[in-house]
């Protein structure tokens, strides 16, 4: 971590904006995360093996709203985050628990955010997700968001 004039340990913009990102999705505020991703960003949910494609910010923005239609609670928390500050990059290890209408949600995740030279902008977002949750526990999510639609 860099460190002032002082030698004390500063909080890269970057680093601010990574945490600024997390606590927008703890307060399920989708138009906060928007505000966070450069228009042309793309988000990767990987491992590439669950065949999900690159989403542009109209598909991953639109998707979050449906999803957030069906929780109640979003809780995510950082347990380690690295930091390449000339790569404009960090990687987070987060674990996830939510209240939604097909049950309790538990994932994990590993974020790779990419950033602009400000650090102020994510321009790159893939994400590494709970293989088994994504299996099993997604068609509940899917199904319980048609029956939202539904309504």
């Amino acid at each position: 971590m860099p460190k002032d004039n002082m030698g004390t340990a500063t909080m890269t913009r970057q680093h601010q904006t990574a945490n600024a990102y997390v606590a927008a999705f703890n307060a399920m505020d989708v138009d906060a995360v928007a505000g966070f991703r450069a228009p042309n960003a793309l988000r990767y949910i990987l491992p590439s093996t669950l065949g999900h494609p690159p989403h542009d910010n109209a598909t991953y923005i639109g998707s979050l709203r449906k999803l957030l239609s069906i929780f109640h609670s979003f809780s995510l928390t950082c347990h380690e985050l690295v930091e390449d500050v000339p790569g404009r990059r960090i990687v987070m290890y987060l674990t996830a628990r939510g209240d939604t209408d097909a049950g309790e949600y538990v994932n994990e995740y590993v974020w790779f955010l990419d950033f602009d030279e400000s650090g102020d902008t994510i321009l790159g977002h893939k994400e590494f997700v709970d293989a088994i949750m994504n299996r099993d526990f997604w068609p509940k999510l899917a199904k319980a968001m048609k029956a939202k639609e539904k309504k």
